[in-house]
């Protein structure tokens, strides 16, 4: 096949060419028409033989012996009669034709020119063939503009106006998926994904099979045909997807499972039959379709679009595609989804997607390797403790973690600093979590009074609980949404014990039970909090069974039956239970975090004094108040079950 080696080539836009039609109409309908753009006006025969006795009319044409068009005088154009023709459509001086008529007898009309002549009424006439290629045109040009504007929205509808697969009307079938040159195109290796240690190890005989599939192939074995990565938003599927193909050095087709979907039917099972037929051209390779969940989706499930659901026929191909008749040679198909419980069974069976590799959020360790990453581009300071930034941010995705450094960038450049420094991260951090400082907010004395003690009184159970989390700080400045906020820092615990449960609801009821002890009201400023302990309470009843009353007994589905069924796994009487026992769990730790509050209530004005007076207040201020935790010291030892 020859290529074009002509980079400098002139590319030549379709809608250029009708551009210049619609201009060369207009440009032969002036030129054929006269100068101007505009009919002459009709007028009657009677009218035209008063012109010409009066010396009005300066010359006439008359087009195959049937039409006559009138040309006026300059004078005559001054007169009030003819206002209506003394100017064209662009208000400029009208240069004719003016007026014209139907004759009659051509010979009679003739002699009636030629005695005007004779007369000096009328310096000329003449007889002409009148042409049609105007008319011709006028006629052609209503249906080039239609045909264009259909081309137009067809090439819109079908992924673009430009050229490839789904660019043209008759190529709205081809796949949409971007192909990444192994040569060129794909510079991510397993190097550059950091953490996801687990995960890699699972990848990595998929990348050992495209490079020597021979070492395979001997012994019987076949290739598997698709691998799901499956984890929370931002854990790096689709970054540990790039850096499968990276490694293996194979043509990567990469694309969305939303590129099938399209308004015609049949147009996604017939891109995911041109997916395939590509890949198997090209073959090693990999297909990697982000968000699978997309086409993907259990079949039957509330199908309320009739009897030729299209999705449905793409996840069909999709199925046939993978383990069929036919057979894909090396060809390895990622998939990638934060909701695998609504994929259908089909799909995930052994043959398909062979393996599920979970893509966790990091931990502590995995962490430090992001931190390293995304800190390699900063100016930081030296001796920047990363060890201390991933203790800073359990539960922060690898996505989180590039956004708090590009966040602690842009801090320490607000401030004219250098560098990033330490505290910079901590700002990022806080803002990520909490929001925007809103320092210029409005907040009265007697508001701000309320909101300390709620935050201290918050920090008070924490300090006394041995298993609450450890507090980092307290502020009462606005942050988003909220008007306070008291930092912890959670242990990262694989398996949670009941009394761990309990304390961490009694530390966030702190903040409700220091306003009953202080003003003996409460108030609406803890909607959050009561949110907060509502959930964890419901799941401790009614998910883990740690409820004694009930048992052990759960009503969680893990595989999302649930979601379509119109009642509940549960009686009447059973409800009433769940409700008394959550109501009952949460007013138990009320009662127990104002114990507290009373037993320490001069701690607490302390700490709210210190608070109204600093807006933030460390770890530091509350050992200067409480002392040190006496339980502090063995929580690296509770840890090690």
């Amino acid at each position: 096949m020859a290529t074009n080696n002509n980079p400098n080539k002139i590319k030549i836009s379709p809608w250029l060419v009708y551009g210049a039609a619609i201009l060369l109409f207009i440009f032969i309908s002036y030129m054929t028409g006269g100068s101007s753009f505009e009919e002459p006006l009709k007028t009657s025969s009677s009218s035209f033989n008063n012109y010409l006795e009066k010396g009005q009319v300066e010359k006439v044409i008359v087009y195959n012996k049937t039409e006559a068009e009138v040309y006026l005088t300059k004078e005559a154009l001054k007169d009030k009669a003819h206002k209506a023709v003394a100017n064209d459509m662009l208000n400029r001086p009208n240069k004719g034709p003016h007026y014209s008529f139907e004759i009659g007898n051509d010979e009679i009309f003739q002699n009636k020119l030629e005695k005007a002549v004779i007369e000096g009424k009328l310096k000329d006439y003449r007889f002409e063939p009148k042409s049609n290629w105007s008319e011709l045109l006028q006629m052609i040009l209503p249906f080039v503009l239609i045909i264009g504007i259909w081309i137009f929205i067809m090439r819109r509808m079908s992924g673009g106006a430009g050229g490839g697969g789904g660019g043209q009307i008759f190529n709205i079938g081809k796949s949409k998926a971007k192909l990444f040159d192994e040569k060129t195109d794909i510079k991510t290796t397993f190097k550059d994904v950091a953490g996801l240690e687990g995960a890699k190890e699972e990848i990595q005989e998929i990348v050992e099979f495209l490079k020597n599939p021979e070492k395979y192939t001997n012994l019987g074995g076949k290739i598997p045909k698709g691998a799901l990565l499956v984890g929370p938003p931002g854990t790096g599927k689709t970054l540990l997807a790039k850096a499968v193909a990276g490694e293996a050095q194979v043509p990567f087709f990469s694309l969305s499972g939303s590129d099938f979907v399209e308004m015609f039917v049949g147009v996604g099972a017939s891109r995911v039959r041109d997916l395939f037929k590509q890949a198997k051209e090209k073959s090693p390779s990999i297909i990697f379709i982000d968000e699978i969940d997309a086409v993907g989706r259990a079949r039957g499930k509330s199908n309320m679009s009739g009897g030729n659901d299209e999705r449905e026929n793409t996840l069909n191909q999709l199925l046939t595609e993978m383990d069929g008749f036919g057979t894909n040679s090396n060809v390895i198909v990622l998939a990638a989804t934060n909701r695998a419980d609504v994929l259908d069974k089909a799909l995930m069976r052994a043959g398909r997607f062979d393996r599920q590799i979970f893509v966790d959020l990091p931990d502590v360790r995995e962490r430090k390797e992001i931190f390293e990453v995304h800190l390699a581009p900063l100016k930081k300071v030296e001796g920047l403790d990363t060890d201390f930034l991933a203790k800073q941010t359990p539960g922060f995705s690898g996505a989180d973690i590039a956004n708090v450094c590009n966040e602690a960038a842009l801090i320490a450049a607000r401030h004219n600093k250098t560098a990033v420094d330490k505290q910079d991260f901590l700002d990022a951090v806080d803002r990520i979590v909490g929001g925007l400082e809103k320092k210029n907010k409005i907040v009265t004395p007697s508001e701000k009074m309320a909101i300390a003690i709620h935050e201290a009184g918050h920090a008070t159970v924490s300090w006394m609980l041995e298993h609450a989390a450890p507090l980092i700080k307290v502020t009462i400045v606005p942050r988003g949404q909220s008007l306070g906020a008291a930092w912890y820092l959670p242990e990262e615990r694989l398996i949670v014990r009941p009394n761990q449960m309990l304390d961490e609801m009694c530390a966030t009821m702190g903040g409700r039970a220091a306003e009953k002890v202080v003003f003996n009201e409460i108030s609406t400023g803890a909607l959050s909090d009561l949110e907060k302990v509502t959930k964890q309470a419901r799941a401790m009843v009614t998910v883990y069974g740690l409820n004694e009353k009930l048992g052990n007994i759960t009503y969680y589905d893990s595989s999302g039956q649930n979601e379509y069924s119109f009642s509940k796994p549960y009686s009447e009487d059973t409800a009433m239970i769940i409700d008394q026992e959550i109501s009952l769990l949460i007013e138990n730790q009320y009662q127990r975090a104002i114990k507290i509050l009373e037993e320490n209530k001069d701690k607490l004005n302390q700490l709210a004094a210190i608070l109204i007076e600093k807006e933030v207040i460390f770890k530091d201020d509350l050992e200067a108040i409480f002392g040190k935790r006496d339980f502090e010291k063995n929580l690296a030892d509770d840890s090690s079950v």
